[in-house]
């Protein structure tokens, strides 16, 4: 800690959460709220810890960054094309960094019953988060259109045109996504995130704020986690929707379980998995800690698998990225090509979508999420779009492969219905 820096730990009061982000709204450019929500999740979700500051570097100049300070940043599905000779023509929603980094002016520790402030006046701080009015909603519900790049058919006709690649031997599996988006009359990012967290706690939720631009985040995966020379990776593939009754959703967990095309799903970016943390893994050190696992959250059941390695003494964060990006189960086997037919059959740029979230220590260990079942947002425009996906393999069906995309999109959904009325338009 700075020398400048002093901490104050008080009492965490009811309204506390929302208090602390409309406050550091009105006074930083960039910040960075992570939760696990406390959701029960192998080797843990994301601390509970909020981070402000007011200038930000992107990748290549995270060096220049304080290295006695944790480091909060989020990476674009297009910070690819930095790693292999790739590009990203497709749509552009909202126009996102690549990258973004910046180290905390202010730090605020938060446990159950009390937070820890940080930063060079913690009783000016406190003294503002807890004089900050918290914006009440409007009676009427403002209005949305809402757009969705496909229906039924027009999926199926992709769908079709990349099972047959999988026929001629291009690829094994693809995640292919499809993306909503829209404008409403306001967008109140904060209100839409904590909404958003009450509809779908997930051990992975970040509201990330750069200048206009929110993501709201309630991820399920990890992508990586560093701590000391133990690299974790998290892989999802398999989902299915909870049960109406103790008995049917137990039903559906077993189905999930014993699936074969689900377990062939997990199991091939379980060794994509393996092979990019081979490229810097200490030799013998990569273990697959657990195959197949299920876990349920509030609307969705998710297979997920842990791998691990050990790294090499000083392997930077920067070298790790090159080796795993983007995760593998947001692109398919094998990796490059499938990012190429990707490109070619999207319809939108993923941007921020199927990215990565996280924060990195003064140590250097660091927990990042993929960006999944979340929402990015352009302030200025009162404009937003997400994206959703499924894994596409030879045994897919098309029509239950939209099911789950729009299965994943639901509580988003949800969450803009209960601030607007929406208008549905198709294209």
């Amino acid at each position: 800690m700075s020398s400048l820096e002093n901490k104050l730990t008080v009492h965490k009061t009811s309204n506390w959460i929302p208090q602390m982000l409309e406050w550091a709204n009105l006074n930083f450019g960039y910040f960075g709220y992570f939760t696990s929500n406390e959701v029960n999740y192998p080797s843990g979700g994301f601390e509970h810890v909020f981070y402000a500051g007011s200038h930000a570097v992107n990748l290549e100049s995270i060096s220049q960054l304080p290295i006695s300070k944790p480091k909060i940043g989020i990476l674009s599905y297009d910070q690819k094309n930095k790693y292999e000779d790739l590009y990203s023509n497709n749509r552009s929603e909202i126009n996102c960094p690549d990258s973004l980094f910046f180290s905390p002016e202010l730090t605020i520790y938060i446990s159950s019953e009390e937070v820890t402030i940080q930063c060079q006046n913690p009783n000016v701080v406190h003294t503002g988060i807890l004089n900050t009015n918290i914006a009440t909603t409007a009676e009427s519900k403002g209005s949305c259109i809402l757009h969705c790049s496909h229906d039924q058919e027009s999926y199926t006709n992709t769908f079709n045109k990349i099972q047959e690649h999988i026929l001629a031997g291009d690829i094994y599996e693809l995640n292919y996504c499809m993306d909503f988006h829209g404008k409403a009359t306001h967008i109140a990012p904060i209100d839409i995130f904590l909404d958003l967290c009450a509809n779908s706690p997930m051990p992975f939720s970040a509201l990330f704020k750069a200048a206009n631009l929110y993501l709201c985040c309630a991820s399920p995966e990890r992508f990586l986690k560093k701590k000391g020379q133990t690299l974790l990776t998290q892989p999802i593939k398999g989902t299915t929707k909870r049960g109406n009754s103790i008995q049917e959703d137990e039903k559906l967990r077993r189905n999930l379980s014993e699936s074969e095309k689900e377990r062939a799903e997990n199991l091939m970016i379980v060794d994509l998995m393996r092979n990019d943390l081979a490229r810097m893994a200490i030799t013998g050190s990569i273990s697959v800690k657990e195959l197949f696992g299920i876990y349920s959250f509030r609307q969705i059941t998710q297979m997920i698998s842990s791998i691990t390695c050990q790294l090499p003494p000083n392997t930077s964060f920067e070298e790790i990225l090159a080796n795993t990006f983007p995760m593998g189960s947001m692109t398919g086997a094998p990796k490059i090509k499938c990012m190429e037919i990707i490109e070619a059959y999207e319809n939108f740029k993923r941007s921020w979508f199927s990215g990565s979230i996280g924060y990195i220590d003064e140590n250097g260990d660091f927990d990042f999420c993929v960006i999944i079942r979340s929402l990015i947002i352009d302030k200025t425009k009162n404009s937003f779009y997400f994206g959703v996906g499924s894994a596409i393999t030879i045994d897919a069906d098309a029509r239950d492969e939209y099911q789950e995309c729009l299965l994943k999109a639901s509580s988003i959904i949800k969450t803009l219905e209960n601030s607007y009325s929406i208008i549905n338009n198709p294209n």
